[in-house]
């Protein structure tokens, strides 16, 4: 556990000083900061549009974070062919694929924090009322956005920056259209297509699971039974794509 600490300690020192990372924290203030006007230009609710401005940005932002930084972590040791010397050293594979997503985590979870407080001083000076379930928005964007880094590093174990990016996008839009997708393919007269369907929403994670925005912004309760439910969901998809990940990794030949 030492070994995958320091390395997660290591990935977060490296993540900050990524220029990327701020460049898309600069992006993600932007619509934060600017949720004001387009509440004034919006006819609706004021405060809640303000609101739901901020969060769709923290969640969309957050996303790209995750997946632009999280496809770094493995090929940037490969170009750099550090990887070599990591390998000769007594750090197993699994280690080190679980201690760079930790670390990526550890760094997800302070812009996370840094963004939902700038979204809240937006929302306050805009008269918003803010209650506790403000918090456990950005607690199941932040699992969102474990299950999302870790297929970021999935592929990134097997395919160049790229691919992953691609990939990594792919799994996210349809991540957030698996339902849709399923109860589209409910509806066909043809076997396959149904089968294929059924299987898309089995295989790839239900993302919208995690999308709680339009709820807590319009006060709707949550069941407690829904939130625990989602939120082991969440870990649990996230280990086994961490565990497939390291097993890939350790499949390759360095």
């Amino acid at each position: 556990m030492s070994r995958i600490w320091a390395i997660a300690a290591n990935t977060q020192r490296e993540a900050i000083r990524n220029r990327i990372l701020y460049a898309l924290l600069f992006f993600a203030l932007i619509p934060i900061a600017s949720a004001t006007l387009l509440g004034h230009l919006t006819v609706g609710e004021y405060t809640k549009i303000v609101m739901d401005v901020g969060l769709a940005a923290i969640a969309i932002f957050g996303t790209l974070i995750a997946i632009f930084v999280g496809i770094g972590l493995v090929n940037r040791e490969i170009e750099r062919k550090t990887i070599y010397t990591i390998a000769s050293k007594p750090v197993s594979r699994v280690s080190f694929i679980v201690g760079k997503y930790l670390g990526l985590l550890m760094v997800l979870a302070m812009l996370v924090a840094l963004m939902g407080v700038a979204n809240l001083i937006s929302a306050l000076l805009n008269g918003a009322t803010v209650g506790p379930a403000y918090a456990l928005v950005l607690a199941m964007t932040l699992v969102e956005l474990m299950v999302i880094t870790a297929f970021a590093v999935l592929y990134s174990t097997f395919t160049g920056p790229t691919l992953a990016s691609f990939f990594s996008l792919s799994t996210v839009v349809i991540g957030h259209l698996t339902q849709d997708i399923r109860d589209f393919g409910a509806e066909s007269e043809m076997a396959f297509v149904r089968h294929a369907t059924a299987a898309v929403y089995w295989v790839l994670p239900n993302l919208e699971t995690f999308n709680i925005r339009t709820e807590v912004v319009h006060g709707i309760a949550l069941p407690a039974e829904f939130l625990v439910t989602s939120v082991a969901y969440g870990l649990g998809y996230s280990a086994a794509v961490i565990a497939l990940a390291a097993l890939i990794f350790h499949s390759r030949d360095f």
